[in-house]
């Protein structure tokens, strides 16, 4: 029995028809971490989350969640752990007292231990004042945080969320992100699916880039932050040319060695500086030299968002919308 990771997987493999949604993914989660699995549409994340929670059987390959083998051991796996899918499984037709009321029993957490427990959650939540309100009446962001409360009703050890905050408002998402940090720092070990990369940014521990159905690359956000070097940018006037952006993609060019990324949008244009000898003043003289209007300039760490284009290449890129449900 592993007791070292939460989760670990080794060489999962799972296909559908054609698609080969896992080839090979190992994972290796820390008891007590959050653990952000990032990747385009497609790249196997929600696939990863079905097998790991036994809800899906993998055609090759092994792994253990809480200590248990999902293959030989699924009941026990199902005992420990929490799942909160892309979409909220609450009954819109009751309140949301009774959803988490009949979720307890469902847990067998019957008679005052269930009420007191849904009670709780519904504090914890923010959802007291309408904890007595059908759900349909709910927002996005409550249904979600309901849904998210059913699933800790007995506390797991390890919870798994994929996509808990797509579609949520900036209040919402917070509401979200605090719960989880919490629940982490509480012990919990959180396993999160997410095209948000700010989400990731600021809630995971480690994370772990799936492209085309292999972790790619692993490493806090810090370190793969520090794999790509720093990021320079420059904005250049409002009624610049398009030959002017082109010309500033140029000197960015050369002096990074990285293909540059223009944004029309913002006139602004930007690359990746892998030489830690450039410098801004560099920059700002080659622009001047090349006659480039520049309004602003800036040479600063890269995002998480750079990181993911850098790193699993700009053919594709995170998006919000819902990832297919055959990987």
């Amino acid at each position: 029995m592993n007791t070292t990771y939460a989760v670990l997987s080794e060489g999962l493999e799972k296909r559908f028809g054609d698609v080969h949604a896992l080839r090979g993914l190992d994972l290796a989660v820390a008891p007590g971490t959050v653990c952000g699995v990032l990747g385009p549409n497609g790249a196997g994340k929600t696939t990863a989350v079905r097998v790991l929670t036994t809800l899906t059987r993998p055609d090759g390959g092994s792994a253990t969640v809480a200590g248990h083998d999902i293959a030989k051991e699924a009941a026990a796996v199902r005992a420990a752990i929490g799942v909160a899918g892309q979409y909220a499984s609450v009954d819109s037709e009751l309140t949301g007292r009774e959803n988490l009321r009949l979720f307890a029993k469902l847990l067998r957490l019957r008679g005052t231990a269930g009420r007191a427990r849904a009670d709780e959650l519904l504090e914890r939540f923010e959802l007291g004042q309408a904890a007595d309100r059908a759900a349909r009446t709910y927002s996005g962001g409550m249904r979600r945080r309901l849904d998210l409360a059913s699933s800790l009703l007995v506390p797991p050890r390890v919870l798994f969320l994929d996509e808990p905050t797509t579609g949520l408002d900036p209040r919402s998402r917070g509401q979200i992100w605090t719960a989880v940090r919490e629940l982490a720092d509480e012990g919990t070990t959180v396993l999160l699916t997410t095209q948000y990369l700010e989400e990731a940014d600021r809630l995971a521990d480690n994370i772990v880039l799936i492209d085309h159905g292999r972790a790619a690359h692993s490493g806090t956000p810090a370190a793969l932050k520090s794999r790509i070097g720093a990021y320079a940018e420059v904005v250049v006037a409002e009624d610049a040319t398009e030959t002017v952006l082109v010309a500033a993609a140029g000197v960015l060019d050369q002096l990074t060695g990285t293909e540059p990324v223009i944004d029309r949008a913002r006139r602004a244009v930007g690359a990746v500086a892998s030489d830690g000898t450039l410098t801004l003043p560099r920059i700002v003289r080659e622009l001047d030299a090349a006659g480039v209007p520049v309004i602003d300039a800036s040479l600063r760490p890269p995002t998480l968002d750079e990181v993911f284009l850098r790193l699993t290449g700009d053919s594709v890129t995170p998006r919000t919308e819902n990832e297919r449900s055959a990987a």
